[in-house]
């Protein structure tokens, strides 16, 4: 009686895997990597039941497998490595260091805590939305004749938190901002 592919390969699996896991382990870095060349491996070899060699040449068969897999993961993480670099770079390059600006976003954050709900609500819509006070009027319901002096008021305070006047939203320097606050003008 002969046993069928999947009786086949159960029995390859189950005498066979610890020595692969084993192999593999023993040449990765990371228990979850054995896990996949094993995994890997073990496809391989289902794919290609009719030609895993029988008795003592199997293990060495499974092993040369596993080499060749390994060999391609590896392959795969000096690719993903590589590209990660290559990625860091054209971010440092394009990105400004934004250090400074979360600092100053910190103060401004734990300043606007010590603002009243009202206060906060004018700054936040025109500090962080970018509004001007006729479309905060328009957000609020309000004409813009209450909310510029509310937003004055507003931004008073929040000078004497900080001990200056807090940049624009968005990402332009400020010399850019103020052009571009002048422009709006």
């Amino acid at each position: 009686m002969t046993e069928s592919r999947e009786e086949t390969y159960r029995r390859l699996y189950g005498t066979h895997f610890d020595a692969v896991l084993g192999y593999a382990l023993r040449r990765t870095d990371r228990p979850e990597d054995a896990a996949d060349v094993t995994a890997e491996t073990f496809l391989v070899a289902w794919r290609r039941l009719a030609h895993v060699p029988s008795g003592t040449e199997t293990r060495p068969w499974l092993y040369g497998v596993a080499r060749r897999v390994l060999a391609n993961h590896r392959r795969g993480d000096h690719r993903r490595t590589a590209l990660g670099g290559r990625l860091r770079k054209e971010l440092a390059s394009s990105v400004p260091d934004a250090s400074d600006d979360v600092v100053q976003r910190a103060d401004v954050t734990e300043a606007m805590r010590r603002l009243s709900a009202r206060d906060q609500e004018v700054l936040e819509l025109h500090l962080w939305e970018g509004l001007e006070p006729r479309e905060i009027a328009e957000v609020l319901g309000l004409t813009t004749v209450v909310v510029r002096p509310r937003l004055s008021r507003a931004r008073a305070r929040l000078r004497d938190l900080l001990g200056n006047d807090p940049e624009p939203p968005g990402h332009l320097s400020s010399r850019q901002s103020q052009l571009t606050r002048k422009e709006r003008s």
